[in-house]
Order: structure tokens, then C-alpha cells, then sequence
């Protein structure tokens, strides 16, 4: 018979292991030859069937967001503002820049542009850039 705490320690590696493979999906998103390359160096032959399985990060995030703040809710209450600052939009925000773009940005598809050229300069690929650079 499972515990509470078996039931806990499945729920959570479920959500870490469908947590990572959002990451990939957010990653061959933007950037797919580096992905692709990077897949390659890894994982060899085996890389198109996995570049093929990644799921929607669109379709699949929102149900993954809802089961790990419930999770987080429960086994670690002091953590869940962190979960969901990354998720929601400040409300007091003037303008959008790195630090206060959020995957709810992400998900509408939301790109900033500047100056008469309208140069590129916040967008999905270049937010996840920026903070994988870090």
C-alpha cells in the first residue's frame, strides 16, 4: 500500500521528469539547430525520435504549471510565490525587459521591439537565451 509520502515522491518525479522534457520542447522551439546539435552530441541516431516525442510546451505547460503549484502547495507552501512569480506578470509593470518577462509572455508569443528598424529585443528565443546564459 502506498503512503502519502510514496504517492508525494512519485507526483514529484512525474512533474520533474515532464518538467525537463518542457524545457527541451521550450529549447528546440528556440533554438532548433543548437538543440538538434546538441541532442546529437548526446544522444546520437536516437535524436529524431526524441526531437519527434517532445511534446507542445504550449499545449502542456498550463497542466504541468497546475499539478506542480498543487504539488509545491502542499510540500512546500514557502516556495510557491517563487513558482508562480515566474509564471505571472507583475502588476505594477511599466514596460517589458528580461527581468520581467514571464512564461505567460512567452505562451501569448510576445515580442518586444525598438527603435524605427524595429530591431528584435525581447521575444521567447532571446529571453531563454539570455537566461541560459546566466
Amino acid at each position: 500500500m502506498l503512503t502519502n509520502l510514496d504517492r508525494f515522491k512519485n507526483d514529484l518525479d512525474s512533474l520533474v521528469t515532464k518538467g525537463e522534457t518542457l524545457l527541451l520542447s521550450m529549447q528546440y522551439e528556440c533554438f532548433p539547430k543548437e538543440t538538434d546539435d546538441s541532442l546529437k552530441k548526446r544522444f546520437g541516431d536516437k535524436t529524431k525520435g526524441i526531437i519527434k516525442a517532445l511534446p507542445s510546451f504550449e499545449e502542456n505547460y498550463q497542466s504541468w504549471y497546475s499539478e506542480a503549484k498543487a504539488l509545491i502547495r502542499q510540500l512546500l507552501p514557502d516556495r510557491l510565490a517563487d513558482l508562480v512569480h515566474h509564471y505571472e506578470k507583475p502588476k505594477s509593470r511599466k514596460d517589458i525587459n528580461f527581468e520581467n518577462y514571464r512564461i505567460d509572455d512567452y505562451l501569448q508569443g510576445l515580442t518586444i521591439t525598438s527603435g524605427w528598424e524595429k530591431k528584435r529585443s525581447l521575444d521567447r528565443a532571446l529571453r531563454s537565451h539570455n537566461s541560459a546564459s546566466r
